[in-house]
């Protein structure tokens, strides 16, 4: 028998699925009072001029009364738009519907009785009767005038609430200005232009660490890393390519505003100065020098660079014995004979190597050096 325990457990655990299945509406669904009101505003004149397209297509109200008669101004297009109102809306949906149904008396009087003396319905509707928005310009419950009106923030900004009942009217300014009125530069930037109607502030030049006085690198106060300060010229670049050890090994430097890259040599080379086959300070194994260029050696090139390389070290060895044992017979016969034994065995692996029925290109030296 299920205890009242165990049957509150299983209501409570129903209720959460119930819950869970129950669509939600978002926070981000749900529209302030002006902005409600102007979706309302918004869908109704779509449906005026869907109506006027549909018929005969159409331009403003004068040619409705002209062209479209008595229609433009009857019951039949009031019912037309209002059957599809609110119906392309996406946010906010619900309450385009709500606002529709509760003032459908009002959108009726406009449009019989108001429309010709105030055609702007937002301005009839949202700010004059229901006072849920201000002009725009004006903000808060009394619709005050924002901060530089009729020029708010002094065009580089927005008043917080402008056009709504809420709001402190204070300027959030653009980027580059700022000011109670936005109306000075902000760090960065300097003033490029300005009279008394207009302010224009410009970034400053990459090269400069705060605030300048003009473009480019002049009008530096401080430079940037990668910059050096000058008398003359301002913040100059640093090139720091002329530096010891900047980039790796089989790498070249490039100088850049402020900056450099390291760049890996061309596969022919062993260290450079620049990009390519012909910047090598010299060339990489497999391949030598022809024109200024490193090029890739053939194997016949190979063969005769490694045996003249070969002999030359093993007189090289010989000659070393003889000069420094020259003295002692004995040390110099065992340094002979493992002199001998090096060279007999170096001999057998390159004739290994050179039996393989295969050519040799870049890949094979490297497995050749392996084998040696």
């Amino acid at each position: 028998m299920i205890t009242s325990k165990y049957l509150l457990l299983i209501i409570f655990y129903l209720h959460c699925v119930r819950c869970s299945l129950k669509p939600k509406t978002k926070h981000d669904d749900i529209l302030p009072p002006c902005s409600s009101c102007k979706v309302l505003v918004e869908s109704f004149m779509k449906g005026v001029k869907r109506t006027s397209r549909e018929n005969f297509a159409g331009g403003d109200a004068a040619w409705e009364e002209e062209k479209l008669g008595t229609y433009a101004t009857s019951e039949v297009r009031l019912i037309e738009i209002q059957e599809k109102l609110c119906s392309e809306v996406e946010r906010g949906k619900d309450q385009c519907l709500t606002l529709s149904e509760t003032h459908e008396a009002l959108l009726e009087d406009w449009w019989f009785n108001e429309q010709k003396v105030s055609p702007d319905l937002k301005q009839w509707l949202c700010v004059d009767l229901l006072k849920v928005c201000c002009p725009a310009g004006h903000f808060g419950a009394d619709c005050q005038p924002c901060p530089g009106f009729p020029k708010v923030c002094f065009g580089n900004g927005k008043c917080k609430g402008d056009g709504t009942r809420k709001g402190n009217g204070a300027c959030v300014c653009d980027a580059g200005y700022t000011g109670e009125y936005c109306d000075a530069c902000g760090p960065g930037y300097y003033q490029s232009y300005k009279d008394d109607d207009k302010l224009l502030c410009s970034k400053c030049h990459p090269a400069c660490s705060g605030n300048c006085t003009e473009a480019g690198t002049k009008g530096c106060e401080a430079c940037n890393e990668g910059w050096a300060m000058t008398a003359e010229n301002g913040c100059v670049d640093v090139n720091e390519c002329v530096l010891p050890d900047v980039c790796k090994h089989n790498q070249f430097c490039v100088n850049e505003e402020g900056n450099y890259s390291c760049i890996e040599c061309d596969a022919a080379c062993s260290g450079c100065y620049g990009d390519g086959p012909d910047m090598c300070i010299k060339c990489a194994p497999g391949y030598f020098l022809q024109d200024n260029f490193c090029v890739v050696m053939t194997a016949r090139q190979w063969a005769q660079t490694s045996t003249l390389t070969r002999y030359l070290t093993y007189f090289g060895l010989c000659v070393a014995t003889c000069i420094i044992f020259q003295k002692n017979v004995i040390v110099a016969s065992v340094i002979g004979l493992a002199v001998a034994v090096y060279v007999s065995v170096s001999e057998y692996m390159l004739s290994s190597i050179n039996n393989e029925p295969q050519m040799l290109s870049g890949l094979d030296f490297n497995k050749l050096f392996a084998k040696t």
